[in-house]
């Protein structure tokens, strides 16, 4: 859940909760203070009939009018006042009213006094006060909120802003957040650039390290070469020392693989190829296929070759080590009598072969020098590049073990 939405959630449950309580809140506390005020008048009505009787000894004449109703009966002994609320047939009409009911005595004998005032009028006033209350208070609530979700939203535009630039960076980019006029923000941006210029700074070194050690060891490989022939055209020499020579020469093919692997991912890591040419993905596989039908023969491999013409913007280089290398791998880590398919349609490539290897490790797969425990003849830089490559090139590559099946898939988006 983004943070926005969890605010404003929270932000218009809490509105919520306060508007009904502050709007039950009034609705009794101005209920309360009306029908006070209608017991002030009851109480004054009440005291204009005892001063009346004080001063005549007798009740005086009942005077109906629209607002009140006084009658008196008979009581058997003096009480105290009573104020209610009580419901009263009116022309057919049930109407609410106020009442108030005390003792008096007049002429030697006590009568029970009622007074009664409609709630007709404080009612219809107790609603226009709550309705107008409550039309204000939604109308300010629900200005608070348009004016919120418009202010904060265009406060967290610099927020987004900076994801959106993380999101898209890449090494090999110049990268720079600008400072916002929110401070939080700019110190957040701050941040982030000494990240990315440590980042970089260490990149490039690594990157220059990687480059200048590949370079280096083409004059030592030359050299070994070199000597290692002159080794192997003496006779006597080789023939007492076969087995040394061969590990040898294994070593230094094996090095100068390592060495060739190295200078492309330099390479390629310095985008050193431009990747604007089209490029027939079909055309490039047939012809590894090719070169690797003796191997496959050898080591009866059985071959199921699917393929549809496939264009896609690449380099014709990169497109055959990509190739070569995958192909490559389902052909050297095989097993005898075992099983390639390779499929090209809809701009994707998969290509799946047995195995006497297990499941690879899907975590540490691409990465450099990793290499299973049965593949030790390898420079373990395989799959890395053509993770490097896939990656240069914004194509997706990913791994999956079913059914003994090693699969890898490719999509030329």
């Amino acid at each position: 859940m983004k943070l926005f939405e969890k605010y404003n959630r929270l932000n218009i449950t809490a509105t919520i909760l306060i508007f009904i309580i502050g709007s039950c809140s009034f609705y009794f506390l101005l209920n309360f203070i009306l029908i006070r005020e209608l017991d002030e008048e009851l109480q004054s009505e009440q005291q204009e009939i005892v001063t009346f009787s004080n001063l005549h000894n007798a009740l005086p004449e009942i005077v109906h009018t629209k607002n009140q109703s006084t009658s008196y009966t008979l009581a058997s002994k003096k009480s105290a006042p009573l104020f209610r609320s009580i419901k009263n047939n009116h022309d057919k009409e049930e109407e609410n009213q106020r009442e108030l009911q005390f003792t008096i005595e007049a002429g030697g004998k006590y009568y029970l006094v009622t007074v009664d005032k409609p709630l007709e009028e404080t009612e219809s006033l107790l609603q226009v006060i709550i309705g107008v209350t409550i039309a204000v208070i939604a109308l300010i609530l629900l200005a608070g909120y348009l004016i919120n979700r418009t202010v904060i939203r265009k406060l967290w535009k610099p927020f987004y802003r900076t994801i959106d630039q993380v999101e898209n960076y890449h090494l090999a980019d110049t990268f720079s957040l600008e400072n916002t006029e929110i401070e939080e923000f700019s110190l957040l941006n701050r941040s982030i650039n000494e990240m990315i210029e440590r980042i970089q700074h260490d990149y490039n070194s690594l990157k220059n390290f990687t480059g200048q050690a590949a370079h280096e060891m083409q004059t030592p490989l030359a050299i070994i070469r070199t000597k290692l022939d002159m080794l192997i055209q003496n006779e006597p020499l080789l023939q007492r020392n076969a087995q040394g020579i061969t590990d040898i020469e294994k070593g230094v093919q094996r090095l100068s693989r390592l060495h060739q692997s190295l200078l492309l991912l330099t390479k390629v890591e310095n985008k050193q190829f431009a990747l604007n040419e089209p490029v027939d993905i079909d055309k490039i596989i047939k012809d590894k296929i090719d070169e690797y039908t003796e191997i496959m023969e050898e080591m009866h491999l059985a071959l199921t070759l699917k393929l549809e013409p496939t264009t896609a913007l690449f380099h014709s280089h990169l497109a055959d080590i990509l190739a070569n290398n995958i192909i490559n791998n389902a052909t050297r880590y095989n097993k005898h009598g075992g099983s390639v398919t390779i499929e090209l349609q809809n701009k994707t490539l998969t290509i799946s072969n047995t195995s006497p290897n297990k499941q690879l490790d899907t975590v540490k797969l691409f990465k450099p020098f990793y290499r299973d425990n049965n593949m030790q003849d390898g420079t373990g830089l395989g799959l890395s590049i053509i993770k490097q490559i896939c990656d240069t090139a914004g194509y997706s590559i990913r791994y999956q073990y079913t059914a003994d099946q090693h699969i890898f898939t490719i999509t030329f988006n």
